[in-house]
């Protein structure tokens, strides 16, 4: 396992950064406990992937969609799905089948239904405003 990086606010862009060049899948899994700034961090991921739109979490309507340079990038929020079944009625399925990037939050919700090949990013509190990240 990875050593976990120390990051504030002002330095998400760089975090950012390395998700993108460092991750080997385009579906990538965020956990944290709420309010800890998952779709803080995806915004910014979007941004650098050109996404010039407002970026919004998708709480209520479970998935976004983008518009980025190169390609569409699909933002789902599991939280308040019930079962897997939720998932599988929006069409979850048929997104992997893309060559999209696919941020998921609270992959635990849907974790039969994700493909193998996937990037887990791990983000928890630390003191004085900064967060930890596992990826």
């Amino acid at each position: 396992m990875k050593a976990p990086l120390e990051y504030t606010i002002e330095e998400i862009s760089d975090i950012a950064s390395k998700i993108i060049q460092d991750s080997d899948s385009k579906v990538l899994l965020f956990t944290a406990e709420m309010g800890v700034g998952k779709t803080t961090l995806i915004k910014e991921i979007c941004k650098q992937l050109g996404v010039s739109s407002p970026i919004t979490s998708p709480t209520y309507s479970l998935v976004n969609e983008y518009e980025g340079t190169d390609s569409v990038i699909y933002h789902f929020d599991f939280y308040r799905i019930n079962d897997e079944e939720e998932a599988y009625d929006i069409g979850f399925e048929e997104y992997l089948n893309t060559d999209s990037w696919i941020f998921i939050e609270w992959p635990d919700k849907i974790k039969n239904l994700l493909p193998q090949n996937t990037r887990s990013i791990q983000i928890n509190t630390l003191p004085n405003q900064k967060r930890a990240i596992i990826f």
